[in-house]
């Protein structure tokens, strides 16, 4: 049986004043206020919205 890898997502800048689909990216990956840091799976859909609000997030995996 394969583990499936996993993503430790740090929110490292304010939500305040970006795009309406950023914030959505941000609170689709479970985040919802600065330096909370959640555990995500890594599929293309999880990536996808992390690629596009990267400029606000810290990734590591775990």
């Amino acid at each position: 049986m394969s583990k499936q890898k996993q993503l430790k997502v740090t929110l490292t800048r304010s939500m305040h004043g970006r795009l309406a689909s950023h914030k959505a990216c941000v609170s689709g990956l479970g985040l919802r206020r600065m330096h909370q840091s959640v555990t995500v799976i890594d599929t293309p859909e999880n990536r996808g919205m992390i690629n596009k609000v990267s400029y606000m997030l810290a990734v590591e995996e775990v």
